[in-house]
């Protein structure tokens, strides 16, 4: 059995414990909500300008084309995984690494390894696949000031390497904020553009008519790149308001484990200082009893 001096060293220590997860798990609940209003209102943005792209597409007399609209046989791949720099969130982080194997798996089990790059949003996603090799960029300031120019710019690497021909095809990876509770790993593909994933407008594509200013090739060349950057903006905000969101709930859950991990402490503590006293008196009666049969 443990000495009272080991047991009131584990209690402190628990304690302790207990109380940076607590603090921990209020700052993640002041982030989230700021993290939560910021992809509130990009969601309806980023849809609208799909909706508003998908439209001037398919409403053209002749098809508009786009350097990132080519469709080529995939050789060469990007994998942008969004992490976060820092852990103590449970299985955010992990769930996006094993939504990238899984991707790999299904969509490019015919291509050598040497032909997936990883282009990594956040400091957890950089050290794991820098030390796999295949990195493209450091872009692990992100998130210390996240805004879109920050993002603008990963997105613009992998908008140039699929231009130029690097990779054929560029999937996204990151966790889709549901609530506090509930992160969704989704797998998306960025580049090249699918016109048929584009959201579909309430009002039937017929009685869309849109007032040019000055073409509509130009406006629809300008949109297409703004398009792209936003969706990856969007899932970097998706990302960021999932990881605050999965830090407070691990928080939560290790401060009640603290929390039931010091009742067993405190009943051990007890027993053990009982049984010291119980001892101590017995050997008290003990010597009372001795000294009086001499």
């Amino acid at each position: 059995m443990a000495s009272l001096k080991e047991v009131r060293s584990r209690i402190q220590s628990v304690t302790s414990t207990q109380q940076i997860t607590k603090a921990m798990k209020m700052v993640a609940a002041a982030k989230l909500r700021r993290a939560q209003d910021n992809i509130i209102r990009m969601r309806p943005y980023a849809q609208r300008l799909n909706t508003i792209l998908a439209n001037l597409t398919r409403t053209a007399d002749t098809d508009i084309v786009s350097d990132y609209g080519v469709a080529r046989e995939v050789r060469r791949v990007l994998v942008i995984a969004v992490t976060s720099d820092r852990g103590l969130a449970g299985a955010f982080n992990s769930n996006v690494f094993k939504g990238v194997n899984a991707a790999i798996a299904e969509r490019y089990a015919n291509l050598p390894a040497a032909s997936i790059s990883f282009l990594a949003i956040g400091k957890k996603a950089h050290d794991y696949y820098g030390r796999r090799g295949n990195l493209v960029g450091n872009f692990t300031h992100v998130f210390a000031k996240l805004s879109f120019e920050t993002v603008r710019e990963a997105a613009e690497v992998a908008m140039e390497g699929f231009r130029n021909g690097t990779y054929d095809e560029v999937v996204m990876v990151y966790n889709e904020f549901r609530n506090v509770a509930t992160q969704i790993i989704r797998t998306e593909q960025l580049l090249p553009l699918v016109p048929a994933a584009a959201p579909v407008s309430a009002t039937p594509t017929a009685n869309v008519d849109y007032l040019f200013e000055p073409n509509k090739e130009e406006i629809v060349q300008t949109l297409i790149p703004q398009s792209i950057k936003i969706q990856l903006y969007k899932a970097v905000l998706e990302s960021n308001a999932s990881e605050h969101g999965a830090r407070m709930t691990a928080m939560d859950k290790a401060t009640d484990n603290a929390g039931e991990l010091l009742k067993a402490l405190k009943l051990t503590y007890n027993r053990t200082r009982q049984a010291a006293i119980t001892t101590e008196i017995l050997e008290i009666v003990g010597g009372a009893e001795a000294l009086a049969a001499g």
